[in-house]
């Protein structure tokens, strides 16, 4: 098969990766002598992680995080008025061909990290078997959980298991979804049965095999939704509902993963810094339960840290300057909220038909009516502003000891960079136990597992439908980068998403109305998948096609 140059390249930034390899010259580690020990292996798999990390670091904050939200019915574009990528976005248009070309490169790198690895393991001599089982399951829960964001935005993409850098066409939905199941099975077989503990959890940020239990449930319910099959493939057979539901019972009962008291206390806007001067926080005696051990109900986060600097401004959470307010007049008229760009404004509706009598929403969104006096519209020509903000990844401020309004990062670590656009470090939670429950209870179609996480919010037990689970889903795990994939595999965003169009929103301070234009119609012509970038489609000499309803100048924004 014909050779590019894409993979090829894909090879070189393996040897150019992070500080993770910093102990020695990069330049003399190769294919040929690298990994040669479990020690290299280990050093091997943190490379992988690091690119984890890396969800916002290509123009325009291309992540999956983002855009999952931005596609959603829950957030409009924001940004400014030059933001057009955010507002192409959200209508499911374009303003150019290659709007994912970051995304589509930092998925394949790590996925060539994790096939190198793998490749390796049998040319180790292993002093422990149980040391190697634990690097092999990680790899490939990591592969797997790369190859499915590729699949929910794309749809179909090359299937590429090993470092040969060939031209591969797109794989069926069937082959890729197969080796997203294998990996995750083969993740749950080698990875550990250790219960979660508060006391003893050294490896926070690293899968585990609940984490995998639960990646498989929430991969089978979007292939078997989104493709109206009865059962996920594997390379040999199938894996069946009662199989997922087994999975996910064994999560549920011996993990040692568990609903924290306080759903508001998951979020940083209740750390004790902030909570000294934030009303809402000191009404409702919340305690930030924090990102380590004492956190039982996170099962899977990505983990930020207080050393970014613009040579690696991706060691922050770019997600929380994304989607904090523009620069206004002063700090204290959005406090505790700080600075960021704009982006992912809330659309009102949200908060009109979320129930007034569940605490989870004014614990999800900021309304600036009700918490916000002084806020200042249309700051730094603020676009789709509804005066309302979600509260889950924002950037968090508290007053120092000269009555600063800072980041609280700034106060929890001194050394931490100054710059607003640096020192976000809240984890970035992609699987907690409560959307464990919720898919267990949509496998089982039983109200137990849904009432359980309702009990939490302070609601009353329902008996199990499908529009109970949905509105669960929705009110529980809002902005968490779920609902425009849930909506897809449900089939019904094109009626959620058409709900958008009409709605009032303040542009740079003109009143105007959110104009989605025939969303319903590119819905159904692109299957709410995104276009491939074109330097791919270029690349491979004509091997990668185009997706339905990309390649015209009709979805310019």
């Amino acid at each position: 098969m014909k050779k590019i140059w894409f993979y090829a390249i894909m090879a070189l930034l393996f040897t150019g990766c992070e500080d993770f390899l910093d102990t020695e010259n990069l330049t003399k580690k190769d294919n040929s002598n690298f990994p040669e020990s479990a020690a290299d292996a280990e050093t091997a798999l943190t490379g992988i992680y690091a690119l984890l990390r890396e969800m916002t670091p290509g123009e325009d904050g291309q992540s999956f995080f983002l855009t999952a939200e931005l596609l959603s019915d829950d957030r409009f574009g924001g940004g400014g008025p030059d933001d057009r990528r955010m507002h192409a976005v959200d209508r499911l248009k374009k303003v150019d061909d290659n709007m994912f070309a970051d995304v589509w490169k930092q998925d394949y790198r790590a996925i060539y990290r994790c096939n190198m690895l793998l490749g390796s393991l049998d040319a180790i001599t292993w002093e422990n078997e149980e040391v190697r089982k634990k690097i092999e399951g990680q790899t490939h829960f990591l592969r797997a959980y790369f190859y499915f964001d590729l699949c929910r935005m794309f749809g179909t993409v090359p299937l590429i298991t090993s470092t040969e850098p060939v031209n591969q066409p797109r794989a069926t939905a069937e082959e890729l979804y197969a080796l997203i199941a294998s990996d995750l099975k083969t993740a749950i077989e080698q990875l550990p049965s250790n219960r979660y503990s508060a006391a003893g959890n050294a490896e926070l940020g690293r899968c585990t095999k609940w984490a995998a239990e639960a990646l498989l449930a929430r991969a089978f319910l979007f292939y078997t939704g989104y493709y109206q099959q009865e059962s996920m493939p594997l390379p040999e057979g199938t894996l069946s509902r009662t199989e997922v539901i087994a999975y996910l019972d064994d999560c549920i009962d011996h993990s040692g993963h568990d609903l924290i008291g306080d759903f508001r206390n998951l979020w940083p806007y209740s750390n004790p810094y902030t909570k000294k001067n934030y009303k809402y926080a000191q009404d409702n005696e919340l305690e930030w339960v924090g990102e380590d051990g004492a956190n039982v109900e996170t099962v899977f986060a990505i983990r930020y840290s207080s050393k970014a600097t613009w040579d690696n401004p991706w060691y922050n959470n770019e997600v929380c300057l994304y989607s904090s307010p523009r620069e206004p007049a002063s700090l204290e008229a959005i406090f505790p909220f700080g600075i960021g760009w704009g982006v992912g404004t809330v659309n009102p509706s949200v908060w009109e038909e979320w129930p007034a009598n569940d605490l989870r929403r004014e614990g999800s969104i900021m309304s600036v009516e009700k918490e916000m006096p002084d806020y200042g519209w249309g700051a730094d020509k603020q676009m789709n502003e509804t005066g309302y903000w979600q509260k889950k990844y924002m950037a968090v401020n508290a007053y120092n000891d000269a009555d600063e309004s800072v980041n609280y990062s700034r106060i929890l670590y001194p050394e931490i960079d100054s710059d607003y656009q640096l020192n976000n470090t809240q984890d970035l939670v992609i699987i907690r136990f409560a959307d464990v429950l919720l898919m267990a209870a949509e496998l089982k179609k039983d109200a137990a597992p849904l009432n359980r996480v309702r009990k939490r919010a302070g609601l009353p037990p329902v008996t199990y439908s499908d529009e109970a689970l949905r509105n669960e889903r929705h009110w529980e795990l809002a902005f968490e980068g779920l609902r425009y994939y849930d909506l897809l595999r449900w089939g019904i965003a094109s009626e959620a998403l058409s709900r958008q169009d009409g709605v009032k929103v303040l542009d740079n301070m003109v009143e105007t109305r959110m104009d989605m234009g025939d969303i319903a119609q590119r819905l159904e012509v692109t299957k709410g998948l995104l276009p491939l970038p074109k330097t791919q489609i270029d690349l491979s000499a004509g091997v990668l096609e185009q997706n339905p309803g990309w390649g015209n100048e009709s979805n310019l924004n």
